[in-house]
C-alpha cells in the first residue's frame, strides 16, 4: 500500500460529468479526494485533497474542470473606502 500523502491540503470546487455523478465521485474519493459538498443536478462538488494529489483528480475520466476554492474577505459596509 502506498504511503499517504504529506502535501498540504487545498480546498477545491470540481466540475464533473453529471450523467455519470456517482461514479466519477467515487474515482475521486479513491484519489484522495475528501468530498464536504455535493450537488449532483448541476455535476459539481467540493473539497479537500493534498496539493500534490490535484494531477491524480484532473486525470480521472469524467473531471471537466478543477478550481482550486478560495476565501475573499469584504470589509463591512460601513468601512471607509479604501
Amino acid at each position: 500500500m502506498s504511503e499517504p500523502s504529506r502535501s498540504a491540503r487545498v480546498g477545491v470546487i470540481l466540475a464533473v460529468n453529471p450523467d455519470r455523478f456517482a461514479e466519477v465521485v467515487g474515482a475521486l474519493r479513491q484519489a484522495g479526494l475528501t468530498v464536504s459538498r455535493e450537488q449532483p443536478v448541476v455535476g459539481t462538488l467540493s473539497g479537500t485533497v493534498a496539493e500534490d494529489r490535484l494531477p491524480t483528480l484532473e486525470a480521472v475520466d469524467g473531471v471537466e474542470s478543477i478550481d482550486r476554492d478560495h476565501a475573499i474577505r469584504l470589509p463591512p459596509p460601513d468601512s471607509p473606502i479604501q
